[in-house]
């Protein structure tokens, strides 16, 4: 079911009767990689220590670029599409004037579906009370920013820590592009630097992926963005799904492998695929996911168990199978798709929430347990736009759609595209991380 408002507001009759009753029209968000459609203006809060690193990657996607100070490459008249600032100089409270100083004026002139990305440094990280008081001013100041935009842009902070420059470059990319349209008000921490894809358009190339719960929905977008960026994906998904994972992992040019996640056995009946069919896994997707939805007091013990046991004992038991037979490559990604309900809560939902509460938590373990250059991550979608949500009661569906900043519902895209961002060879300087796909949900926030 498609969002009847935004098309009502698409339309212009529906336009003009919206802004008459002054009710919000949610924009049309830019999507996929192009480049953005116009200038990006750069400055500098402070003596920042990325200006090379920005000027670098900003350089290698050939956009038109305004620096203060530098002879402009695009037109002064021209709206910018993007604007990227190096705040990471920051080193009080009174250098803050210098965010209002930048943003006063072109923040009016952002393009539809800008974008707006600030770059810090790590709090933990200051030399002082005063910088570590300024530099996480910072996460108060994108967030509430994020929320006067409009026009469907999106505001994100990116904490780079000391010597961790060079791992800033796939993380600017993926934000400033349409991959990221439903990414929005996220602190995004860079802890290291990272090796970059040797073809950025084909990330992927060479690698295998296995992704579960891809017979459809977020799973099924996943596997066809990865396959996308190169990867061999491996589809899993339960043998009741047999037919359409065939179908699709034949489309995709991968494999299909049924399997009951939560049998004993298949820990080793995975491992046991990898090991011979592949030899080694580079990208692996925890996606499969079971709702059992009622209260506490009305919930009987089988639900509890069944959503534990396919949202995160499941999950726990193959990657510790996979990384004990050391399947997982020096460069692998491991990324978890948790939910907003394992942030803020949901009535209803206390075995969903905390199963993906403890998917965030297992992955902050494994930030710190796997080793080379490989990492674990977790996204956090909010309200997407699936079969799930389509047979929703209209009110609650609705509601879900419009308490974000973006006033509309994310597309499974989203949630793929951010998946594998963090799958990308380049970003293995993100590690340990939770991003919330939402567009800013007012839940949790």
């Amino acid at each position: 079911m498609g969002d009847w408002y935004q098309q009502l507001t698409s339309h212009p009759l529906g336009r003009q009767a919206t802004s008459l009753l002054g009710l919000p029209g949610p924009a049309q968000l830019r999507r996929g990689d192009d480049p953005p459609p116009g200038p990006v203006l750069a400055g500098d809060a402070g003596k920042g220590r990325l200006g090379a690193h920005l000027r670098r990657v900003l350089g290698d996607l050939h956009l038109p670029l305004r620096w203060p100070g530098d002879e402009a490459t695009g037109a002064a008249e021209d709206d910018n599409a993007c604007l990227v600032l190096d705040a990471t100089g920051l080193a009080e409270p009174a250098d803050l004037l210098s965010l209002h100083t930048f943003f006063h004026e072109p923040v009016r002139r952002l393009a539809p579906s800008g974008r707006v990305v600030v770059f810090g440094g790590v709090p933990a990280e200051a030399s002082s009370p005063a910088e570590r008081a300024a530099q996480h001013a910072l996460t108060g100041f994108v967030r509430s920013l994020a929320k006067e935009l409009r026009g469907g842009a999106t505001a994100n902070l990116v904490q780079v820590a000391r010597d961790a420059e060079g791992g800033l470059d796939s993380t600017l990319r993926f934000l400033l592009s349409g991959r990221s349209a439903f990414v929005d008000a996220q602190t995004i921490p860079i802890t290291r630097s990272a090796t970059d894809a040797s073809d950025r358009s084909r990330p992927q190339a060479d690698r295998v992926a296995l992704v579960t719960g891809a017979a459809r929905g977020i799973g099924a977008a996943i596997a066809r963005t990865l396959a996308a960026d190169g990867a061999h994906v491996v589809l899993l998904d339960l043998p009741a799904q047999g037919d359409r994972l065939t179908e699709s992992a034949n489309r995709l040019g991968g494999s299909a492998m049924q399997l009951d996640i939560t049998d004993a056995a298949a820990p080793t009946r995975l491992a046991d695929r990898i090991a011979e069919r592949h030899g080694r896994l580079d990208v692996l997707v925890h996606n499969a996911g079971s709702t059992r939805d009622k209260t506490i007091a009305g919930m009987d013990a089988a639900a509890w168990e069944t959503v534990m046991a396919v949202n995160l004992s499941a999950p726990l038991r193959l990657t510790e199978a996979l990384l004990d037979r050391e399947l997982l490559s020096p460069t692998g990604r491991i990324v978890a798709v948790s939910s907003l309900s394992g942030i803020a809560g949901n009535r209803g939902q206390t075995n969903y929430a905390a199963s993906k509460a403890g998917l965030i938590g297992l992955v902050d373990a494994l930030a710190g347990q796997v080793g080379g250059e490989a990492t674990a991550n977790a996204v956090a979608p909010g309200f997407i736009e699936t079969d799930m949500t389509a047979a929703m009661p209209f009110a609650l569906r609705e509601l879900g759609r419009r308490l974000n900043s973006l006033n509309q519902g994310g597309q499974p895209v989203d949630v793929a595209e951010t998946v594998a961002w963090l799958a990308e060879p380049g970003s293995g300087g993100v590690n340990g991380a939770v991003v919330r796909v939402c567009g800013q949900s007012l839940l949790g926030a």
